[in-house]
């Protein structure tokens, strides 16, 4: 039996279909889109290590490697791509400081354990109380408010360069609406070559490749679990593992519901597993820590095409992109307009999808309990409101995903104790046939 199906004739996705996990494109178009992918996660994947001083190269390369694993440990049946997070930018840069970078991948390493201890849970014990604990109007928040919280990191490539900026971001547009097929689900890859050429034109990419060898293995290195300053700061770790468990459980639902495959549900524990093997694999040679990445489930959000093809290809592609500094280079010269440009509509569409499963469950905004349980979640998240007792730091997904949870679970205790109508209660029935023409 083959991994994939063909989907229609390959070329082509009728409008409102959609290409499914175990579906394919024909190669030609998987391979572009699988590039396209690449492309997508390649700013905030190199920026990660840039900010904290590891191997840019190493960290390609366990991101692919990561997405490949993710992949296999999921069944090949759940699309997402494990880029390098940015949780981890704070605890790692302090742990350096400290210890040095041995005590800083000890502590990726103790993330990506823990995640997949929780992982492991999750898998054994079901879903059924994930869906209690994070019901739709939950997950919903949690969903959007991981894209609107990186408004702010859009806004600041926007702001280098606006007008190439603006004039990616129309490009990307432009070739949605405008294309059909092919060309149509690669917008976001001709965007970024609009904006790179204009970029040139401007005079706004630095690119010198005098010196750079064409193939090269990336740097190594050991987390160092013996020295007493490694356990010190052990502690600024912990909090990364909520923004991972959070950027994972609101990505599957975000698939499940944009794949129409309430199924892709069951695979929670397993993806959680999968991050969590990804980090330790990582952190322990040398790379930064994984997450299911926002930016890709951007251009799926975006293409329609959730084929799990397309992601070996993107995997594969990072790593034979690692073993090339001479590449690595050229794309590392993408500048920061065309980067604010796409990231302006893929951070954009990642809330579109938290918004998309509250419409979807029917979530019911008459009630106080629900509106404030988005309300502050997304206000949290796009104000970039920051907690920093000592030793840790709670950024606006951390704070954003436990407003939600706190309000909408003490706020529905309470509510139903007092009968006062605030509490969720369910989706909202529907009146009449949904969708297609109420006069017929």
């Amino acid at each position: 039996m083959p991994l994939w199906t063909r989907h229609g004739d390959g070329q082509s996705v009728k409008p409102g279909a959609i290409v499914k996990p175990t579906e394919r494109l024909g190669w030609p178009s998987t391979i572009a889109m699988g590039a396209q992918h690449v492309i997508a996660m390649f700013g905030a994947t190199f920026l990660v290590p840039t900010l904290t001083g590891f191997p840019v190269s190493t960290t390609l390369l366990f991101s692919g490697i990561g997405t490949i694993l993710f992949l296999l440990i999921t069944g090949n049946k759940l699309p997402s791509y494990l880029g390098s997070s940015f949780a981890f930018i704070a605890p790692v840069t302090a742990a350096v400081a400290a210890g040095g970078t041995g005590s800083a991948l000890a502590g990726i390493v103790a993330v990506g354990v823990l995640l997949a201890l929780i992982g492991l849970v999750v898998h054994v014990a079901g879903v059924a109380w994930v869906d209690r604990f994070m019901p739709p109007v939950v997950a919903g928040a949690i969903v959007a408010l991981i894209g609107f919280n990186l408004s702010g990191a859009a806004w600041n490539n926007f702001k280098a360069a606006p007008v190439t900026a603006l004039i990616t971001l129309a490009s990307v547009i432009v070739c949605g609406v405008v294309f059909r097929g092919f060309l149509g689900r690669i917008s976001i890859f001709l965007g970024v070559i609009i904006g790179y050429v204009v970029a040139a034109i401007r005079g706004e990419i630095d690119l010198d490749l005098t010196g750079i060898p064409v193939f090269g293995l990336p740097p190594f290195d050991v987390p160092d679990f013996g020295s007493p300053t490694t356990w010190s700061v052990m502690a600024m770790f912990l909090p990364v593992v909520l923004v991972l468990v959070a950027e994972n459980v609101g990505h599957v639902r975000g698939v499940a519901s944009m794949a129409e495959d309430p199924s892709i549900n069951q695979l929670t524990g397993k993806a959680l597993i999968a991050d969590g093997a990804a980090t330790v694999l990582a952190g322990g040679l040398g790379g930064s820590g994984t997450t299911t990445y926002g930016e890709n489930i951007g251009v799926m959000a975006a293409t329609r095409v959730y084929s799990t093809a397309v992601y070996w290809v993107a995997g594969l592609f990072a790593i034979v992109l690692s073993m090339s500094p001479l590449v690595g280079a050229i794309f590392n010269s993408i500048p920061q307009g065309v980067l604010g440009g796409v990231t302006t509509a893929l951070y954009g569409l990642i809330g579109i999808i938290g918004i998309k499963i509250w419409v979807d469950n029917r979530v019911d905004f008459s009630r106080p309990v629900n509106q404030y349980t988005a309300a502050v979640a997304l206000v949290v998240a796009v104000g970039g409101f920051v907690w920093k007792p000592e030793g840790f730091e709670f950024g606006g997904i951390v704070l954003g995903t436990v407003a939600a949870l706190v309000i909408y679970h003490v706020g529905n205790a309470i509510a139903r104790a007092r009968k006062t109508g605030a509490d969720d209660g369910g989706p909202i029935p529907a009146v009449g046939p949904l969708g297609g023409d109420p006069n017929n």
